[in-house]
């Protein structure tokens, strides 16, 4: 990945909870030349008690708070959770992380904000906030008598997935093409789905089907460009105007 393409990479730390662990993020990151942190939590993050953040003050310095994952990742055009697998139900497609660094490098290129997802230390990332996402990387751990090592720790998971983004120095510049939907552009389409749902009625009759998160992710599925989302937009407001008796 050239260091153009890096500066495109955002890190996303979701509910961390040890300022230790921020360090470690934060240190990964200035060994492996990125910048941009991240960081959603419901309360003020202590980002001066991070220790362990060796030669890292301008990463920390320039890490930015937020309280939802839709607002830190609201100028990004692809969004990867990680993720341990273990029992949870996949609803998103599910690369390794030697395919997810090769499409992550590829994003970067072709002039996208790449926001790569890391969860709390103990559980990961909710359905809810994986519902953000396009698709999730995992990576690959040795089997101790069939059962699976269930996560690495927080910072040893960033540098592993930083360095096998990095290592890939032949990164090509993608082809012209129109640019990805930026999600807080897929939020809004999203928001404006759920009113039209609503208003048909749709909602009541197929509650199970009407879950915010489920047409999130049936929205990212469509992998829609910029120039798409203003189309949809104006179909789905103008059935909406049309439900309400215009």
């Amino acid at each position: 990945m050239l260091t153009e393409q890096m500066d495109r990479v955002v890190v996303v730390l979701v509910r961390a909870r040890n300022p230790n662990n921020i360090g470690a993020v934060a240190r990964a990151m200035h060994d492996f030349g990125f910048r941009h942190l991240r960081v959603v939590n419901e309360y003020a993050v202590p980002f001066e008690t991070a220790r362990s953040a060796v030669d890292a003050s301008e990463v920390l310095a320039g890490a930015e708070a937020y309280i939802s994952v839709a607002e830190a990742v609201a100028d990004c055009t692809l969004v990867v959770g990680t993720t341990a697998v273990g029992e949870r139900a996949l609803q998103h497609p599910l690369h390794t992380l030697a395919d997810a660094g090769e499409k992550i490098g590829s994003a970067a290129a072709g002039g996208g904000r790449v926001a790569v997802l890391f969860g709390s230390e103990k559980t990961g990332l909710s359905n809810e906030e994986l519902s953000h996402c396009h698709w999730l990387l995992t990576i690959p751990m040795a089997d101790q008598i069939g059962i699976r090592h269930p996560s690495m720790n927080l910072g040893q998971a960033v540098a592993v997935c930083l360095y096998e983004m990095v290592r890939r120095k032949d990164s090509v510049v993608a082809d012209a093409v129109d640019a990805a939907a930026g999600a807080g552009e897929v939020e809004r389409l999203t928001a404006l789905l759920g009113d039209v749902l609503e208003a048909t009625g749709y909602t009541r009759r197929h509650p199970a089907n009407s879950d915010e998160a489920q047409i999130r992710r049936l929205v990212l599925r469509m992998d829609l460009t910029a120039s798409d989302v203003p189309v949809w937009m104006g179909i789905l407001r103008q059935v909406l105007w049309r439900v309400r008796g215009g």
